[in-house]
């Protein structure tokens, strides 16, 4: 038997038993695609640096080990869920967002660390088990119907172990301008003295109805200098003239893996603001791709990754046009400093009736480090006549001229050096509509950039 066989036989073995615990429990539909999920992930194994998609980025560490899928938080110790809120809980990113809040201990929901009393009237929000249990029908029609499982096998082991997650749904109409935050926390914790490697996999499904407005904040936190993956998957549904401002911060322990796949559906008019944020991670890849299915949608994906020691991040996204009149931005940063990696690879696709398409991608790289690199790879794929397009990509380090004129001026050049790293990030901060969430990412942001090697 092959290495790689034995790793992937860890996680069929380990659906074995998950599925004997949950038969019985569930509803048909949902058995039969985890069923379906975990076949696509025992077909496709761990992708390789053989695949183009992964050519730059090995998930070998993350193969290696035999993460043990993480037990609810009714059944861990009492040090582990300490750990946890000890090390998450005065996290700015929490400490300093008011508002409503979903609480998910190793992907597991918790009601005690919760706050839902600010939960405006008619907006549902809370447990995907609990509406599993319940059977809301919404469900059926969109749980694991947008994020292509069958494609990648991360997101096929998040589905497979599909249990519990976010979920969070805006009645039509509704407009609720206060953030929705839905924090992710690992229960792992050096306190526990277990040394066991967890997985957990967080799902968040997003339904905003018709002419509806919403800012919801998908966080991630980590114990610091604790192992664990994170596998995520978040589906996000907007219907016709729906409009949703969507932030996700990660910012998990620098030995953490956090890979993540994402799909979202505009309806007609609608409109979707997602920024993502990424600081913590030893590895971290996001797959996150749009579908503008509906004439007059607007999708705008933003981000920002820092990079720091030997960190690997990893983006993809897939901006699919599928309807005349619609339009999309993107603009991601990346600033790296060390031995550490990124990877961006933006495609954008026009179908062949999407005519009056308007879409502009845009990846730019500060290099802080002589060590430090960037794969970065922008494509368009068109097949209408009548469109405009363009995309672009730039790497490279501090301006030479822009620090002679700041330390002209009497500023040292340490401090030139971290303004302008500062103004390099703060335009995709900018960019995030609301002033509070953007408060949180200044405090997040600022204290982590670093100044880099001098060149000269």
């Amino acid at each position: 038997m092959t290495q790689a066989t034995t790793e992937k036989d860890v996680y069929l073995a380990s659906f074995e038993t998950f599925e004997k615990v949950r038969s019985g429990d569930d509803p048909s539909w949902l058995q039969a695609v985890r069923r379906e999920a975990i076949a696509a992930f025992g077909s496709l194994g761990f992708p390789t640096v053989r695949q183009e998609a992964w050519r730059f980025t090995n998930v070998a560490p993350v193969a290696k080990i035999p993460f043990r899928v993480s037990p609810p938080p009714s059944a861990l110790d009492a040090p582990r869920l300490n750990g946890a809120r000890k090390a998450t809980l005065g996290h700015p990113a929490l400490r300093d967002l008011e508002g409503p809040r979903l609480v998910f201990i190793d992907g597991h929901f918790s009601h005690d660390l919760s706050r839902l009393d600010a939960l405006p009237e008619g907006i549902e929000a809370g447990s995907l088990a609990r509406a599993i249990e319940a059977q809301d029908p919404a469900l059926e029609e969109h749980l694991s119907r947008h994020v292509a499982y069958a494609e990648h096998p991360f997101a096929a082991l998040n589905t497979a172990f599909l249990s519990d997650g976010a979920y969070i749904r805006i009645p039509a109409g509704r407009v609720f301008e206060t953030p929705l935050q839905v924090v992710y926390l690992p229960a792992s914790s050096p306190e526990s003295g277990t040394g066991e490697a967890l997985v957990s996999y967080p799902r968040t499904l997003i339904l905003a109805g018709r002419s509806s407005e919403a800012t919801i904040v998908e966080t991630y936190l980590g114990v610091e200098d604790q192992v664990y993956l994170t596998n995520a998957v978040t589906e996000v549904v907007l219907e016709e003239n729906a409009v949703l401002h969507h932030t996700k911060i990660e910012a998990e322990s620098a030995r953490a893996f956090h890979i993540a796949s994402g799909a979202t559906y505009q309806a007609k008019a609608s409109q979707y603001d997602s920024a993502n944020f990424t600081l913590g991670g030893a590895l971290v890849r996001n797959d996150f791709g749009v579908l503008l299915d509906g004439e007059g949608c607007d999708g705008i994906l933003n981000g920002l990754y820092v990079t720091r020691g030997s960190q690997l991040v990893d983006n993809h996204t897939r901006i699919e046009h599928a309807k005349p009149h619609c339009t999309s931005h993107e603009l991601y940063k990346g600033i790296l400093d060390d031995t550490s990696n990124a990877v961006f690879n933006g495609r954008i696709f026009v179908e062949k009736d999407a005519q009056k398409t308007d879409a502009k991608q845009s990846n730019k790289n500060l290099l802080l480090s002589k060590s430090a690199t960037v794969n970065t790879n922008p494509e368009l794929e068109i097949f209408a006549d009548d469109v405009r397009c363009t995309h672009g990509a730039t790497i490279g380090n501090l301006d030479d001229e822009q620090l002679f004129y700041l330390r002209a001026r009497g500023i040292d050049v340490d401090t030139a050096r971290d303004l302008l790293t500062y103004g390099f990030a703060s335009e995709v901060i900018g960019l995030v509509r609301n002033g509070a969430v953007r408060g949180v990412l200044d405090k997040l942001f600022f204290p982590e950039l670093p100044q880099g090697e001098r060149f000269h």
